[in-house]
This record gives C-alpha cells, structure tokens and sequence, in this order.
C-alpha cells in the first residue's frame, strides 16, 4: 500500500473509528467488521463531518457497531432501530441516519417497520447485514434464512422460503435498493456512498459470512471459503438482466437494483409545516381585520344622550 494510503488510513482510523474498544467483539472473521469500515469510507468519500452522521443500531451482532464507529448514535431494543431512526431524521432532517441491522433484526421483529419505512420513503438508509441466522443468539434460523439450510432450530433443514429483501424493499416503496457482498468491498463502498446520498428511503442488502454458526453447518467453517462462496454466488445487476431465472438459478444479483425519485417524507412534512403557517396567517389576518371593523363599528355610534324629559 502507497504510503499516502496508509496514512489516509491512519487517520480514518483515529477519526472515525472508537480505538479504545479495539480489538472487537466480533468472532474473528466475521463480515461485520469489513462492512463498519465500508460504512466508514462511504462517509469519508462523501464528505460528510461527523456531526452530520448518525448510528443506530439494534440488537444482535450488528448492533456492535454503535461501539465502535465515532459518530453520534443511538442503540435501541430489538427490531426497533428504525422506529428511532425515523424519529430523529424528522427532528433535524438535515441528518444523514444510517441504521446497520441483522438479517433478524430487519426482517422478523423489525419488519412492519421496515416495510413502513419504505412505504414513506424517509430519508434513511438501512445497511441490512444478511448473514442468514441469528448469530449472536446461537445460529437459529431468520426471515432470511435459505430454504433446506440447517440451523440449531433447524437441524434437519429449514422448511421456509426466504424474503427476498431487495424485492420487499422495492415493493414496500423504497426509492434505492441495492445488494453487495462482504468480498466485493469496492462495490460496497460505492454502493453505500449512493445510498447515503439518495433523497429517500435506501437499503443496501449485504451477504455477510458467519462461519462460526451458518458456515459450519452450510458451507464451510472457514471465513475465507464463505467469502469465495459469495464471489461465486453473486452476480452483477447488468448481466442478470439479459439472463433467464433458471439461467440465474441459485445466484444472488448484486449492484444497483432500485433508483428513482419519489417525494421524501420529512421534504412533504416541511411543506404541510409551510401550509399550516400559511393558513394560521390568514386566520390571523382575517381576525385582525374583524378586530378594526368592530371597533371601527363601535367609533361610529352615537354617544347614549340620556332619556329625553
């Protein structure tokens, strides 16, 4: 690595980066890792200061990034990342919010938010980190989870289909969708530094290994072999386009899969805000000038003389 690299890198770590809590808590070889400093250059590449970004998380192992990522954040309960999310993008919408979830957290007890996000299209951008289980809990299956997959609740396989969370993000409303890989670290940063720039709902779906519990009874117990997995398994938006689904079969397209404009919901509060001045205004300017008929009416009258005798 050039040495101006390196330094540009140094000096990401110190300012983005909460060094005290490192080495991590994460298992080594875990994707969680490579996606926080995705994350990390996405905010760098957009220039974007630290006071203009904020973190929320939920529960499980992507929750962990709260603790390491040198930004103002918030870490809440299970599933309801968004729900906070949503309440401080509308508090001061000219924050960029970014809510790293696991595949658990987004699609099970999180998913009417996830979908009502969506439908609303507020400016949020959801990181979505589809490791297909529940890795902090003990490797149970999720939403997310492939059918026939075996699982600690699930040992002989997984008898449910999937969501597929790009195509549920775009069918809810979600104005940018997209997907990556923990192995293809350039597009993810590509793709993240889009959605935080989009004006709009976005979610970023990112399949993330965890070998400790999903390789181990799946594919493989090492971090790099399911790293290769993926790089086998994706294939890019461009050339899935001009394939059959039994061509595609097994394959999981990545890149930009949604962009397009809608009005976002904190820019159509702003003007609801605007009209309710403008009406309570007339209503003012209306009652003022009721105000000076009735006195105007009062100055009018003839002084009371008295009985005439």
């Amino acid at each position: 690595m050039p040495a101006i690299e390196m330094l540009q890198t140094e000096e990401m770590k110190k300012r983005y980066l909460r060094t005290e809590g490192l080495n991590s808590l994460w298992c080594p070889g875990c994707g969680i890792g490579t996606i926080s400093g995705a994350i990390v250059r996405a905010v760098e590449n957009l220039g974007l200061s630290q006071d203009e970004v904020v973190i929320v998380t939920g529960i499980g192992c992507s929750g962990l990034i709260y603790n390491y990522l040198n930004f103002d954040g918030f870490h809440g309960t299970h599933g309801r990342a968004l729900a906070a999310a949503t309440g401080i993008k509308i508090a001061n919408p000219k924050l960029k919010v970014i809510i790293p979830m696991g595949d658990g957290d987004c699609a099970a007890i999180g998913g009417n938010h996830f979908i009502q996000a969506a439908r609303r299209n507020i400016d949020l951008t959801a990181i979505v980190i589809n490791n297909q289980t529940y890795g902090m809990t003990g490797g149970q299956y999720s939403p997310l989870s492939p059918h026939d997959s075996k699982h600690t609740t699930a040992t002989l396989g997984h008898i449910e289909e999937p969501f597929d969370l790009c195509r549920l993000a775009a069918g809810a409303g979600a104005s940018y969708v997209a997907r990556s890989t923990a192995f293809h670290v350039h597009q993810m940063v590509d793709l993240f530094s889009n959605a935080i720039a989009h004006p709009g709902f976005s979610v970023v779906e990112v399949m993330s290994q965890c070998h400790v519990h999903y390789g181990k009874r799946n594919y493989s117990e090492v971090a790099s072999e399911m790293l290769f997995w993926y790089k086998d398994h994706a294939l890019n938006v461009n050339r899935a386009s001009k394939m059959s689904e039994e061509e595609i079969g097994d394959r999981f397209i990545t890149g930009e899969l949604v962009n397009r404009i809608r009005p976002e919901w904190t820019a159509e509060y702003e003007k609801i805000i605007a009209k309710a001045q403008a009406r309570s205004a007339e209503e003012k300017a209306r009652q003022d000038v009721l105000h000076r008929e009735k006195e105007f009416d009062k100055q009018s009258q003839p002084e009371h003389q008295g009985d005439e005798g």
